[in-house]
């Protein structure tokens, strides 16, 4: 049976953040967009994957375009609209559901799907969007250096072909530069290719990929016994200890993310009074029952995406099919290891063995088991690009005493968010990097080669050290609004969008559109764009 044809005037592969955002930046430029997503949720890391956005101190001001403050502002509405929220909710001049440590707007999974779904309920009645849930890509086919089709594969509606002028590879492992045989780099460059002085010494390493993390939420309920059943592979896990480690992985102790020694923090200690919180519960904390009516939540909600549960025993990437469904599969299975040692063997704040009273959080997460309906994927293929961002553009050591990051007359965008890489596959502990406020250079969207398809999501032209301030949920939009605003524009054009990146008054034409249509900043006002990120939390030192 031959597939199913659909066509639209750009196609969007991936419904993460990056993959929304450029389908809302296609459809506001009056163009039709299909938008697949590989799960029954949209959203990505905010979602499917279950983690609150990882953010500056900037972020209610500055650092994130009109849309992505929209997506935060909603989220806020929601609540505040359609929750029983107390008086001190109200009152809070920017909301935080969970009041986690992590971030200013720490929410469950749900109440985001909900406000992404809303931020595109208005295109449907268009026909110009076409939404494809449950649904991932096969195969690609190219001809020449312009890709002609993409097959996905439809849990709903079986093999479909999708035919378009432009492609956005917004997928959470750059799944398109693998089908269609697209110049990329995956995992770690070495010094000499790159120039980064945290690069590898020693020959580029592609196994060494960040760690994927399986998140689940939880509960507390005293008195009660939600003891789940002992997962299959506890007894590999219980023993589990990296060569880095400085405990077995099932503790409380686990490396600190910029000094990598021993950091232990128990399950409770007290309500925060820093924002690195000082235990586990506070720090990812989904749901605070005092900004809500008594009784309407039972118990605080906590995410728990520890470093206790990053999966180091392989990549995603890079591997077969069947190594990467068992890197999964294994994944899961740490995490449900992890709580279930959290249940019966975790040493207790208040003595004793075991939190039998931690409920997995299953409604809050989508799924039966309170894991986030996807793995959490920090790591993905990347476009060799014409323009690759290095440690030494961002960089604050590696800028070698110059005030400020590389200043990029592409920009198309801002972020910030210090150089996190968590402990990887190779296996290697955390590297984590001081760096100064960025901008988004375009150069680091246009491939090489390839002339209709633009990265989405983490897969811009930059390094295994980039990335780990490139991959944010903040910057991750902008980069998928970008890339949606630069297809229509170059059919509007009818041109590629090397073509613009490459012509400079169509480039600053572009720039300026990015800015009146979309709110966009391309540069930091000079206050912010001099202060280096020095420390985990917080940017002035």
């Amino acid at each position: 049976m031959s597939e199913r044809i659909l066509k639209a005037d750009i196609a969007v592969i991936g419904g993460g953040l990056g993959g929304v955002a450029a389908a809302l930046a296609v459809l506001k430029s009056g163009k039709s967009v299909i938008l697949t997503e590989e799960t029954h949720w949209l959203g990505g890391q905010l979602t499917s994957q279950a983690t609150p956005p990882d953010e500056h101190d900037w972020i209610e001001l500055h650092g994130a375009t009109a849309s992505y403050r929209q997506l935060r502002d909603t989220i806020r509405d929601l609540y505040l609209g359609r929750y029983p929220v107390s008086d001190r909710a109200r009152s809070a001049e920017y909301l935080n559901p969970g009041m986690g440590s992590v971030s200013p707007i720490c929410c469950e999974p749900r109440t985001a799907v909900a406000a992404i779904d809303a931020m595109l309920l208005q295109w449907f009645g268009t026909g110009r969007l076409t939404l494809l849930k449950n649904t991932r890509p096969t195969a690609v086919s190219c001809v020449g250096d312009r890709i002609e089709s993409v097959n996905v594969h439809s849990a709903d509606n079986g093999l479909l072909r999708i035919e378009a002028q432009h492609f956005i590879d917004a997928t959470e492992l750059g799944d398109l530069l693998e089908l269609g045989d697209i110049e990329h780099v995956v995992g770690a460059e070495s010094r000499d290719e790159t120039g980064e002085p945290s690069a590898l010494d020693g020959p580029a390493n592609p196994m060494d990929q960040q760690s994927i993390t399986w998140c689940f939420g939880i509960s507390f309920h005293e008195g009660e016994d939600h003891t789940i059943m002992r997962p299959d592979a506890y007894d590999y896990w219980k023993d589990y200890r990296l060569p880095f480690w400085p405990d077995k992985q099932l503790s409380f102790t686990g490396p600190h993310p910029v000094t990598c020694e021993a950091d232990y923090r128990p399950l409770f200690a007290g309500e925060r009074t820093a924002r690195l919180a000082p235990d586990r519960w506070h720090y990812r904390r989904l749901i605070w029952t005092e900004h809500f009516e008594p009784g309407h939540y039972l118990s605080d909600i906590c995410l728990v995406n520890w470093p206790q549960i990053d999966y180091c025993d392989g990549p995603l990437v890079g591997v077969t099919k069947a190594e990467a469904a068992r890197h999964r599969e294994g994944a899961r299975q740490m995490s449900l290891s992890y709580l279930y040692w959290l249940q019966t063997a975790a040493p207790r704040h208040d003595g004793g063995i075991g939190y039998p009273e931690l409920r997995p959080a299953a409604e809050v997460m989508g799924t039966l088991d309170g894991l986030a309906v996807a793995p959490y994927i920090r790591e993905s293929r990347r476009i060799k690009a014409k323009f690759t961002v290095t440690e030494c553009h961002v960089g604050y050591d590696a800028r070698k005493g110059e005030i400020g990051a590389e200043v990029f007359d592409d920009s198309v965008g801002i972020g910030s968010y210090r150089i996190d890489l968590h402990p990887s596959t190779a296996p290697r502990n955390y590297v984590d990097v001081p760096n100064w406020p960025f901008q988004i250079p375009l150069g680091a969207l246009i491939p090489v080669r390839i002339r209709n398809l633009l990265p989405g999501a983490k897969n811009i032209g930059s390094t295994h050290i980039t990335n780990g301030c490139y991959r944010l949920h903040p910057v991750e939009w902008n980069i998928g609004e970008v890339a949606g605003a630069l297809a229509a524009r170059a059919l509007d054009l009818d041109c590629d969008p090397a073509d613009i990146h490459a012509n400079r008054d169509r480039l600053k034409a572009f720039q300026t559109h990015l800015t009146e249509t979309f709110g966009i900043e391309l540069s930091w006002p000079e206050d912010i764009r001099t202060t280096p990120r020095l420390t985990l939390f917080g940017d002035t030192q």
